[in-house]
């Protein structure tokens, strides 16, 4: 059946036990290219998990990470919820599918400042003592702009009769641009088979989201499964 074939991706992670670092310990920081000054967790999160390759505005972002040690664990489970070893199975887990890439590690406070000043869209993090100079400190909080675009209308993409009697599958990913009323307005084909994207732009202009209070830009991935 098409709704067995066609899924939605939805990225799965395992909740780490207690917090133990305080999210005072850890400063968001960004390139001077990134636009918004202030970021929700939610939104956050989905970046660095690569559910996301831009805001709300549209400003495309790398998320950077700093490599082991308690500035790395305290970030991780304050605003992803997950532990180190879970982080990384889940990248491989991205890479090994196709649908991401294992983002940029360096080894210290310094490096992570020095690389987000110069690298157009990177956010990463570093201690809250450590020297901003050159990048922005991002403000954690404020709306969470995708949760006020719901999907409520949802019409699932024609699977290529030819692709999928061939297996040939994969995900899709899309930038969605959403009007004030809820209808999609344009659809741009991020990564994935072009066939199957022009498959799924097509349903996806038939979407209807929630009405907001401005014109959004949303990013969807769809899984054209050609083993099922």
């Amino acid at each position: 059946m098409k709704c067995r074939r066609i899924l939605l991706v939805a990225a799965g992670v395992t909740v780490f036990g207690s917090v133990n670092a305080l999210a005072g310990d850890v400063k968001v920081i960004a390139n001077s290219s990134v636009k918004v000054d202030t970021i929700s967790a939610a939104e956050l999160k989905r970046v660095f998990l690569e559910e996301k390759i831009s805001l709300g505005d549209g400003t495309h972002v790398e998320p950077v990470l700093e490599k082991e040690g308690s500035v790395h664990e305290a970030f991780l489970q304050e605003y992803l919820g997950i532990s180190v070893d879970d982080l990384q199975m889940y990248y491989r887990a991205l890479v090994f599918t196709g649908r991401g890439f294992t983002p940029k590690v360096l080894g210290s406070d310094a490096e992570v400042v020095a690389y987000v000043a110069r690298t157009r869209g990177a956010i990463g993090y570093v201690s809250s003592a450590a020297s901003a100079e050159g990048v922005k400190t991002l403000t954690i909080g404020g709306p969470d702009r995708t949760a006020e675009r719901k999907l409520i209308t949802r019409v699932e993409p024609d699977y290529p009769e030819t692709l999928k009697r061939l297996n040939i599958g994969g995900t899709v990913r899309l930038r969605v641009s959403i009007s004030a009323n809820g209808n999609v307005e344009n659809v741009q084909l991020l990564g994935g088979n072009p066939i199957l994207g022009e498959s799924a732009a097509a349903a996806v202009k038939q979407w209807v989201y929630i009405a907001g209070r401005s014109r959004t830009i949303a990013e969807v991935s769809i899984l054209f499964d050609g083993q099922r």
